[in-house]
């Protein structure tokens, strides 16, 4: 049975590297169809497509159903994993498990939405022509946040563009310490539940 899991848990972590070129092909869209490309799609748009059908899995021009999608290869590969090793798994490590793959996504969003803030401040300091297709990405990207997070905090205030940019990114990194370390503790609390 170990050898079984073992197996099941290599077949995942090997169909979840798959996804992965998959999605990054995406973001190449102008490299044509290949056979490769080809094959990848074959194979992972009906696993991606699964999770494309969430509305809440979108924001905007934000598609995080590929996120969501690794996570649950990651989640069922530690699963599998765990049993593997030890031949039995409580709900509380289910739990912690569950709640570390959505911390996973969640740190990996708030940690992109920090280098993208820290993109548009090299550009700021540097000058940056803003108008190539690159910096209006991440402009696309930086500016719902930057709204959001200092209406938040500054009200009706108005403050220039750079105190805009570094409280949006010493924010964030605030919350990704402060949450990393709640899911932290939390997490290590589940796996020692007795059931």
């Amino acid at each position: 049975m170990t050898q079984l899991l073992n197996f099941l848990s290599f077949v995942i972590n090997a169909y979840m590297i798959i996804v992965f070129f998959r999605i990054l092909l995406t973001w190449f869209s102008g490299m044509g169809n290949s056979g490769i490309q080809n094959f990848l799609t074959t194979i992972t748009d009906p696993y991606l497509n699964w999770f494309r059908r969430f509305s809440f899995l979108r924001i905007g021009f934000l598609d995080l159903s590929p996120i969501a999608a690794m996570g649950m290869l990651s989640l069922l590969s530690r699963i599998l994993g765990m049993l593997a090793r030890y031949g039995k798994i409580s709900i509380g490590v289910i739990l912690a498990l569950i709640l570390q793959a959505i911390w996973g996504a969640f740190s990996f969003i708030l940690i992109f939405l920090i280098i993208v803030l820290v993109l548009r401040l090299i550009a700021f300091f540097m000058q940056q022509n803003v108008n190539s297709p690159f910096w209006r990405v991440v402009d696309t990207i930086s500016q719902p946040v930057l709204y959001r997070i200092n209406r938040l905090i500054f009200k009706d205030r108005i403050v220039n563009y750079m105190t805009a940019l570094l409280v949006s990114i010493f924010g964030l990194g605030a919350i990704y310490l402060i949450l990393r370390i709640l899911f932290s503790i939390v997490s290590a609390l589940l796996i020692k539940l007795p059931f």
